[in-house]
């Protein structure tokens, strides 16, 4: 009897152990499925919250891609059109000594290129900074060349480091809003006043150097903004900025996936037109195209004896709205 009870016994206690074995793989099961889980869900979310702003980048862009192409195709004219704000429009006797502190833009007709002159050119890029910034910086290193770049508000420390580097180098850092959301910005003259104040303050912050020029999202001349163009023209002129559009562009604006080939030759195609050129460019993570062409296309202008600069107090205005025009309101 006491052999059976003791044999029951055990085959007790090897019963309790098993149930209790398969306890802890269960457990042991959905603590890892837990924890999977968990890792699954916040990589998805981060994955999720990185898709939403690169969506709402996309859509800012592909809102006005298709009016960006229109006006890189008016700002690339025939000699005979009108480029940019015509001057002959505002007579020399309608300004006052005070508004020739704001800048003018330069006449189509006076900057159109004879055989004699040297034509300067000015290569500009919106949108960044990104990892293309970089590779950007190394072929203007490389060549010698100092560029312009009308960046955006980025806050990450790779940012700031470019941001940095591009006052380092020589290069111009100039404003382009610091959010780059069309229906924000231009919603309204305090909206416009808020984001340009957060950009100009930012960048200070970072760099040191105070930022004094800007160029629109879009152009001057956009027909995206629902408040009127000149009430942020107006504001600008205020402060003491000067802003820039272009009259030659690269075609890498638009929607339509131009080679590097085709970059480089929208550009010389319309470089030799112009005394002053200012060419139109983006240094945003899609722009590949752009960093491919950049060296052959600093190549193209060493060779055509085109001087390469960066924007500065001295550099010819180009806007597609004079600023005159619009201090004169």
């Amino acid at each position: 009897m006491e052999e059976s009870s003791t044999n029951k016994l055990k085959q007790e206690r090897k019963k309790r152990a098993r149930i209790a074995r398969i306890k802890k793989t269960v457990m042991s099961i959905i603590g890892i499925w837990l924890i999977l889980s968990m890792g699954i869900c916040t990589c998805l979310f981060v994955k999720v919250h990185a898709l939403e702003e690169k969506l709402d980048y996309l859509l800012d862009n592909f809102t006005v891609s298709g009016q960006l192409e229109e006006e890189s195709k008016q700002t690339i004219p025939h000699a005979e059109e009108s480029a940019y704000f015509d001057l002959e429009g505002v007579a020399e006797e309608d300004l006052s000594e005070e508004d020739y502190y704001v800048a003018q833009a330069v006449n189509q007709k006076e900057n159109l290129a004879g055989p004699e002159d040297t034509h300067k050119v000015y290569l500009t890029f919106d949108d960044g900074p990104s990892s293309n910034t970089v590779q950007i910086l190394d072929i203007l290193k490389e060549y010698d060349v100092k560029a312009t770049f009308f960046v955006i508000g980025q806050e990450s420390e790779e940012a700031k480091a470019l941001y940095k580097r591009i006052v380092d180098e020589g290069h111009t850092l100039a404003m382009h809003s610091y959010s780059h959301k069309y229906n924000a910005l231009y919603s309204s003259l305090e909206s416009f006043k808020e984001d340009f104040s957060r950009i100009q303050n930012y960048l200070y912050e970072v760099t040191g150097q105070e930022c004094l020029f800007y160029r629109f999202p879009g152009g001057s001349s956009n027909h995206v903004s629902k408040t009127d163009m000149t009430q942020f023209i107006y504001y600008l002129n205020e402060q003491g900025i000067t802003y820039f559009d272009w009259n030659v562009s690269s075609g890498d604006a638009t929607s339509q996936a131009y080679t590097p080939k085709e970059l480089v030759e929208n550009v010389m195609t319309d470089v030799v037109k112009y005394k002053t050129s200012i060419v139109l460019m983006h240094d945003a993570q899609a722009k590949v195209s752009t960093v491919k062409a950049l060296g052959t296309m600093i190549e193209a202008l060493q060779n055509m004896g085109a001087e390469i600069l960066p924007i500065d107090e001295n550099t010819t205005v180009v806007q597609h709205i004079a600023a005159v025009s619009v201090d004169q309101q």
